[in-house]
């Protein structure tokens, strides 16, 4: 939990993450990488100088194995308010728009469910779980799919909700949230959506496997490049 909360805390100190007062709500889909964010929160709450409040949001989209209870227990333990709400989002996105490619509207629907729930439960903030793997893919599916160079922000502000996003993990690389679950023995949600590893995400990620045998500081320089992409975003915010 140190090391994870290094790297949590420099990402919020760097970005300015949170504040005194702060209510947030922390998306909780039951992967490594969420029960990861949600435990090192309670942790980071019982010794960070500007005290805030966390909630656990999850949405239910449909598919056959996701497990509300098992997500409530996670929170029952850390004693953490848990909200979910149901979503037609695998009706829509497989059965009938049938996506080839499903990940960004089906991201977009469960985030129009998690603002709601932030909204009507007081929250100005939103904790996403993305790790450092994630900066990097994003990053390369960019590049190669779209000619942009950039990934998503550590801080999003949305004008709509008046709800602020943070990327607490950033700095965490997915290696360490596997090492996490592990040593604590903690479970985690079965994969509930039918595209997990066959997605472009999924092809970017074997792709930065690949040059690491050949390039081994692949993963640093890939992501030094971003982080003075990202501080330029600092800069200018």
């Amino acid at each position: 939990m140190q090391r994870i909360l290094s790297h949590m805390r420099k990402a919020i100190e760097t970005y300015k993450m949170i504040e005194a007062g702060d209510k947030i709500a922390v998306c909780l889909s039951g992967g490594k990488d969420s029960i990861t964010m949600l435990h090192a929160f309670k942790a980071l709450q019982r010794f960070y100088p500007k005290k805030f409040e966390i909630i656990a949001v999850s949405v239910d989209p449909g598919f056959e194995f996701f497990d509300c209870d098992f997500l409530q227990k996670i929170c029952d333990n850390l004693e953490i308010p848990f909200y979910v709400e149901k979503s037609n989002a695998k009706e829509i996105v497989f059965d009938i728009r049938k996506e080839k490619n499903p990940c960004s509207l089906c991201a977009n629907l469960r985030r129009g469910v998690i603002n709601s729930i932030a909204i009507r439960e007081g929250c100005n903030k939103i904790a996403l779980g993305h790790n450092q793997d994630d900066v990097l893919e994003t990053f390369l599916l960019n590049l190669l799919y779209t000619g942009n160079i950039g990934t998503f922000s550590p801080v999003s502000y949305m004008d709509r909700s008046k709800i602020t996003l943070i990327r607490p993990l950033i700095y965490m690389p997915e290696k360490e949230a596997r090492r996490f679950v592990k040593k604590n023995n903690l479970s985690v949600m079965a994969k509930v959506c039918p595209m997990d590893g066959t997605s472009k995400r999924e092809d970017m990620k074997q792709l930065i496997f690949t040059l690491t045998k050949n390039i081994p500081m692949i993963r640093a320089n890939l992501f030094g490049a971003i982080q003075r992409n990202l501080e330029d975003w600092k800069t200018k915010k």
